[in-house]
């Protein structure tokens, strides 16, 4: 056991709940390895924790924050063969990831790319995993089909931007901005609509030339649900992967059915063990090396030292990003 700084959420509330202290971080143990955690990047889940609206699950940590890393491996527990210490490693975490270090299973850690600092590598995982599982394990989506993504200047949105046109899919993706619209075209975005009102099946329908979306990628939830139905082809999927807009909403039942569509809600914090290794090893197995040629890249819009948490909460609430923000040690 050793004693590690972390950001703590001392009770639930606005930023100034977020505090810098210690706990206690245990040895490894079988098949697991200890990180001495560099970067940690914030998501909103994150900030839903720090409001007291997405606990942690059992057994992990219930105040301190953090669902995905990159830093230096310091312990191997019994069993690891993947990594030895002093390895540059990344990953996802059930929570307490912004601690300065961290247990993990070693399956469920990734190598961080040849030459990529650590800081850059801690806004890989949580929403390029996630896009991943999402539209292609979860949504099928394949070469020559088209995915909506909405919210298209998130860290979700630009990872899922990079992936689908990755795969040789056409990508479509909607913001409240038609600024972060023009910036993801340098990621290769060539459809963006703006959306302003809440509707934007027509639009799509006007872009595409009459087609309609065999996958959405929705982080929005209950405000566009209505409109992801229209917006799906006959035998699409929506894939809900936030509840940004709501957590409930009518569902065209109707509609759903004539298209013989599929909605599809999928989370990563809570999924077994199991689940999120073979995530991560087919991740890194298909998509990874993409990241050492280029074709990939995590994209970020500020590195903050973890002294200014509650900076970055605030930044973040304010929707003003485009992509993924860094905190470091």
């Amino acid at each position: 056991m050793i004693q590690a700084r972390a950001v703590v959420i001392a009770g639930k509330g606005d930023v100034d709940v977020l505090t810098l202290g210690t706990v206690g971080v245990r040895d490894a143990g079988p098949n697991e390895i200890r990180v001495q955690v560099t970067a940690a990047g914030l998501n909103r889940a994150d900030v839903l924790q720090r409001k007291g609206f997405y606990p942690a699950p059992p057994g992990v940590s219930p105040d301190v924050p953090g669902l995905e890393y990159a830093g230096t491996v310091e312990q191997v527990g019994d069993g690891v063969r993947e990594f030895k210490v002093g390895d540059p490693v990344m990953g996802i975490a059930g929570g307490g990831a912004m601690a300065s270090h961290l247990v993990v299973h070693a399956r469920e850690a990734m190598p961080v790319p040849a030459g990529m600092p650590l800081a850059e590598a801690a806004a890989i995982p949580e929403v390029f995993l996630t896009s991943f599982d999402a539209l292609f394990v979860l949504g099928g989506l394949a070469v020559g089909q088209l995915a909506l993504v909405h919210a298209i200047g998130s860290g979700i949105g630009t990872a899922a931007l990079q992936l689908g046109r990755l795969s040789g899919a056409r990508v479509v993706g909607t913001s409240r901005s038609q600024d972060k619209l023009e910036r993801c075209k340098g990621l290769g975005l060539e459809d963006g609509l703006v959306v302003s009102d809440k509707t934007f099946a027509a639009a799509l329908l006007d872009r595409t030339g009459g087609r309609l979306s065999d996958v959405i990628l929705d982080t929005v939830g209950a405000a566009y649900l209505a409109e992801n139905v229209k917006a799906l082809a006959l035998g699409g999927k929506l894939i809900q992967v936030g509840l940004l807009g709501g957590a409930s909403a009518e569902l065209p039942l109707g509609l759903l059915m004539a298209k013989r569509a599929s909605v599809i809600g999928t989370v990563l914090r809570s999924r077994p063990l199991e689940d999120k290794i073979s995530v991560t090893q087919r991740f890194v197995r298909d998509v990874l090396p993409h990241f050492t040629t280029g074709r990939l890249q995590p994209v970020i819009d500020v590195v903050l030292p973890m002294t200014e948490v509650r900076a970055a909460h605030q930044r973040m609430e304010s929707n003003e990003t485009f992509g993924k923000i860094v905190l470091r040690w």
